[in-house]
């Protein structure tokens, strides 16, 4: 083969041998023009390196993605980008997902281009596309009205209709800024100093008139997207600095299709009928206060109901597998917190100190320092090891005003925290029976899907990390090789361990397909080290255990708010704060109803009487706006018989049936712990 000449391998495996410089569009072109004007973007992957994940999720949309990621390795580049080099190559088309992330990303484009052309006078920060659609940072002192969010739209309509390419440029980076800087883009300034070095070019995407500093890709023209809305703006300050300009958030989404969209906008009346703060307001569950402060729970009678009963369950399941109970102060002295390194890596999450007579003190963020007092508190032999230390211990962390959202994001909550200590030996099995227990929580619950990724460290920033690389590497291996072992798929996610070592975070996938970060089992190394731990080998010499953090639930406040929107409500029979509702059809009947609780409950049922002097139907109605699984209507002929006329949650009537033969239905149900009734 020529220099002048690459080779390019396509997934059926076969390869191509063509012109240096040639692109993906041409490639496309040459098997079949039909498939050129089909493909959205390439992803390619050259053939003389380690494959890397493809970027996808929350890292696409990151600023680092947009405008300082590698030009190497695997990525998604444009069907216009020259190829110089041997590679495996993927032609994309619409019903990628990684092509909806990048005509997102094109959608934000033409938003910025159709804002500049009506308010000319608005700097622009960043456009990145997001799980749901796309938002564009802007700054225009004068905020955008529900007319202007209509204009924007229209005139991307017409950005559309002129079908522009989008073209990618380069320059050197001090004209750059300098350009930047006389518009007074301080926003486009401040990307281009964090993410380029001196020296360097940087890229520009331009459709017609407009240019922006991004490195894309993007869908061939503006034409390309097809369907989009403007849905909102929001607040949102620069940088997260409530000291700086406070800008605007422009929402939008943007798919290929009409039917695609409109299935998305179903999809959000969903969404918005499960909310777990509407939710837990209309059943009674849990609210805050605002008196008492933004991000603090107060649960409810009947919301605390289910979380005795999910604690309950989940510390059975600990001491079934080993576990043992512990519980630490809910404040303990600064110094321990020096110690741990959470001083210094994540006291931008803490509380500030309390100065107290004796020393300053501060609230636990974690429990994971406290279960190592209890460790260290006496000595230990390799006969002891491992210890597993469980606790549902209340955790505070400091979340800023804007980004609280009901249960799941709040400033104290309730961690299922556990921490193990063991040999180096142990390690693996140990991380191998989490992962099993994290696969256990979730089905329990209902839940049957989960994505799993393996999250590590970034070794070109060991400022953010403690520990040498040997030990990462050690680490690493270790989640890697029990992940492999169950043939569990993951992916990797390079930078985003936690500072004291990787981690596995399991990601439940919800009734509507959304995915939530909840379960998480975390290596560390650098904790035992930091604290001196010791265990006496089988050798008779001091040793250093090593550590594993899991929580499963995460968080209960978070995880009760994941099952409130997964089932609408409507929750198991085992966790239903009332399972059986009894409506007496008049006052006479009263008496049986009474007799029927007191069976139903000798039973180990929730049962609720509504014993008011209400019409029969508006008590049924009221149990049905509840969501109680089982109501048992009672009449004259239900009182002879000793029967109960049954509706069902979801199924209606189902008409008598004896007293005796529901009581056994329904125990069944409680004790399968099932979804279905």
């Amino acid at each position: 083969m020529s220099e002048q000449s690459i080779k390019v391998q396509l997934p059926d495996g076969s390869v191509r041998e063509v012109p240096r410089g040639t692109t993906p569009y041409e490639i496309a072109t040459s098997i079949s023009p039909r498939l050129a004007a089909a493909v959205v973007v390439a992803r390619i992957r050259p053939l003389t390196t380690v494959t890397t994940a493809a970027a996808t999720g929350d890292e696409e949309s990151s600023e680092a993605a947009m405008y300082g990621g590698s030009e190497a390795g695997e990525r998604l580049v444009d069907l216009t980008a020259p190829l110089n080099e041997d590679i495996a190559l993927e032609l994309l088309k619409e019903n990628d997902e990684a092509s909806l992330k990048v005509v997102r990303h094109s959608a934000a484009h033409v938003m910025a281009t159709a804002i500049l052309e009506l308010f000319p006078e608005t700097k622009l920060g960043h456009g990145p596309a997001t799980d749901s659609g796309f938002f564009y940072d802007v700054y225009r002192e004068t905020p955008f009205t529900e007319a202007d969010l209509a204009a924007i739209e229209a005139k991307m309509a017409e950005v559309v209709a002129r079908d522009e390419k989008f073209v990618r440029e380069h320059e050197p980076r001090e004209k750059g800024l300098e350009e930047y800087r006389q518009h007074g883009d301080f926003m486009k300034v401040h990307f281009i100093e964090k993410f380029t070095k001196p020296g360097e070019e940087i890229s520009l995407y331009k459709n017609g008139n407009f240019t922006d500093f991004c490195r894309g890709p993007h869908v061939p023209s503006t034409g390309r997207v097809k369907a989009f809305k403007v849905t909102s703006v929001a607040g949102a300050y620069w940088l997260g600095d409530e000291k700086n300009q406070q800008l605007q958030r422009v929402y939008g989404t943007a798919f290929f299709n009409g039917k695609d969209m409109e299935a998305h906008f179903k999809r959000l009346e969903e969404i918005k009928a499960r909310d777990h703060r509407v939710l837990g307001k209309q059943l009674d569950l849990f609210s805050i206060q605002e008196v008492a402060g933004a991000g603090l729970i107060f649960w409810h009678p009947k919301g605390g109901l289910i979380r005795k009963t999910m604690e309950d369950w989940m510390r059975d399941e600990c001491i079934r597998r080993g576990y043992d109970m512990v519980f630490t102060p809910h404040i303990m002295r600064r110094e321990l917190w020096k110690i741990s390194g959470h001083e210094g890596f994540y006291s931008q999450n803490m509380y500030p100190p309390m100065e107290l007579d004796d020393a300053e003190y501060r609230l636990k963020p974690m429990n994971c320092p406290g279960h190592i007092l209890i460790y260290k508190n006496s000595p230990k032999s390799y006969r002891d090891l491992p210890q597993r230390y469980a606790e549902l211990g209340n955790v505070y962390r400091y979340e800023r005003s804007g980004t609280m959202h009901g249960l799941l994001r709040v400033r104290g909550f309730t961690q299922d925290d556990a921490h193990i200590f063991c040999t180096p030996e142990q390690i693996e099995s140990e991380i191998a029976a989490c992962v099993e227990f994290a696969d256990e929580v979730l089905k329990a619950f209902g839940f049957v899907e989960f994505k799993v990724e393996l999250s590590t460290w970034d070794p070109k920033d060991t400022k953010s990390y403690v520990g040498s690389a040997d030990h990462w590497e050690m680490a690493v291996g270790s989640l890697k090789k029990v992940l492999d072992a169950k043939q569990i798929p993951y992916r990797e996610i390079p930078g985003e361990a936690a500072f004291y070592g990787p981690k596995i975070d399991i990601k439940l996938v919800d009734v509507l397909g959304r995915l939530w970060q909840l379960s998480t089992v975390q290596f560390d190394f650098n904790l035992p080290q930091r604290f001196e731990l010791e265990y006496t080998g089988e050798d008779g010499e001091k040793h250093r255990p090593v550590m594993v953090h899991r929580a499963l639930f995460g968080s209960v406040e978070r995880f009760f708010g994941v099952l409130i929107e997964h089932y609408a409500g409507a929750f198991p029979m085992w966790l239903a704060p009332v399972q059986v509702g009894i409506v007496p059809i008049s006052e006479k009947h009263l008496e049986y109803a009474q007799k029927v609780k007191q069976q139903l409950e000798a039973a180990g049922l929730r049962v609720e009487v509504d014993a008011r002097n209400e019409k029969m139907n508006a008590k049924i109605r009221e149990f049905t706006m509840q969501k109680v699984p089982f109501v048992l209507v009672m009449g004259d002929k239900e009182a002879a018989a000793d029967a109960v006329s049954v509706r069902t949650r979801g199924k209606g009537d189902e008409g008598s049936v004896p007293l005796a033969a529901f009581i056994e239905r329904a125990k069944g149900l409680v004790a399968s712990r099932g979804t279905a009734l």
